[in-house]
């Protein structure tokens, strides 16, 4: 509540964040705002195929490693399935993992691990991928305008990428190494849910989970404009980690203004990160 109650002062909603997400994040879009989005990704791409794929491994076809990098973007913040990647470019598995770990290695994605304690004996244990710049997702994806992004059929994930991304960002900027200290949840136990008097089955999944001293702060990521408390009911598996306490959680959305879902659930605007 203490940041909430200092980023008001500071917060403001923008224009249109469909805007920001797809132009992406590189310094010198903003400092040329003029500069034409497509041939900005066309030549970083061009660049980073010819200097940094070949300084990082031996990649003969760079025409193939592109559509791997395509493949990748369209399945930005879902879970790595290797085997359907290597179907999709026509390469083996072993060489698409390969190739994953060039794009890591390079920051062009984030392999976010699952949380798997052993409590949680039905957790999956697939780490999900993001795109570290939502811009570079766009252009592979070919989405070429905020309006068809914003729209189209990879609205959701691409919201979630951003959210995950400028979180991921904040670390960085202190100079805090948080690859151990996020992760994100599903299980294989589906739970029911009643909204309007309606039951639902969904599964157990928490998109983001930041730890810190022994508590975990759940995160849900969902781009509409207003939200109920049931967007945050998986987050009570994580009361069954013993040695681990539940913090504040929070569902962050397109709402206009911050506000509480239920005691220890937020609702934030996504400008709030």
């Amino acid at each position: 509540m203490e940041y909430v109650s200092a980023r008001q002062k500071t917060a403001g909603k923008p224009e249109n964040i469909w805007h920001i997400i797809h132009r992406g994040s590189y310094p010198e879009l903003y400092r040329n705002p003029d500069l034409d989005w497509q041939q900005f990704y066309a030549s970083y791409i061009k660049t980073y195929l010819e200097r940094d794929v070949r300084e990082l491994s031996v990649v003969h076809d760079l025409d193939v490693f592109r559509r791997f990098m395509a493949a990748v973007a369209a399945r930005t913040g879902q879970m790595v399935n290797y085997a359907n990647i290597a179907d999709e470019v026509g390469r083996d598995s072993a060489t698409i993992k390969n190739w994953m770990s060039i794009l890591e290695a390079s920051g062009i994605i984030y392999l976010l691990e699952p949380y798997t304690p052993s409590v949680l004996k039905r957790a999956i244990k697939t780490p999900k991928v993001y795109f570290r710049d939502t811009g570079l997702a766009s252009y592979l994806t070919r989405w070429l305008t905020p309006e068809t992004l914003a729209y189209g059929a990879m609205a959701g994930n691409m919201f979630e990428t951003f959210v995950i991304s400028e979180i991921l960002k904040s670390y960085s900027n202190q100079g805090i190494d948080y690859r151990y200290c996020v992760s994100y949840y599903r299980g294989k136990d589906k739970k029911k849910i009643r909204h309007n008097g309606i039951s639902t089955e969904v599964e157990g999944e928490i998109d983001f989970i930041i730890e810190e001293n022994g508590i975990l702060y759940p995160i849900e990521v969902k781009k509409n404009t207003s939200e109920k408390a049931y967007a945050a009911a998986a987050f009570q598996v994580l009361d069954k980690v013993p040695d681990k306490k539940r913090g504040m959680g929070a569902v962050i959305s397109m709402c206009p203004a911050p506000g509480m879902l239920r005691e220890n659930v937020l609702e934030l605007p996504v400008w709030y990160i």
